[in-house]
């Protein structure tokens, strides 16, 4: 029963992660939208951007994968935590502990959590 505790939580971790990312990048577009009007479509998506969606898309992708296998999902949520912190080394200008404590630091609970249930669910067999 401990095991399904720690997948839960891990779970809980990276989905809502994910969605407050979702939601902030959303509220940014309506911002820029509103303050801007159609003018936004027309310009250019930045690069940090992008990059912040891959490694939040790559993230759901672990996610998603941890509901069949719980050792892969840890290592691509760990791996994604890596990546944000490498991202927000390079775009962030100050902070940066601060920025990835926010966005990187509960894709590294989420993927410790799932190797962890792994290895108790092996001990468990």
């Amino acid at each position: 029963m401990k095991v399904d505790r720690i997948r839960l939580a891990a779970r809980i971790i990276g989905f809502g992660t994910i969605g407050f990312g979702a939601t902030m990048l959303i509220g940014e577009a309506i911002g820029e939208f509103l303050q801007e009007g159609w003018a936004v479509i027309t310009e250019p998506i930045p690069l940090e951007l992008v990059i912040a969606v891959v490694i939040g898309a790559v993230a759901l992708t672990g996610c998603i994968l941890s509901w069949w296998r719980e050792r892969p999902a840890g290592v691509i949520l760990v791996s994604s935590a890596a990546a944000m912190g490498i991202h927000v080394g390079i775009f962030i200008g100050r902070n940066q502990m601060l920025v990835w404590s926010i966005l990187g630091l509960p894709y590294l609970i989420a993927g410790v959590l799932f190797l962890n249930s792994w290895r108790l669910s092996r001990q468990l067999l």
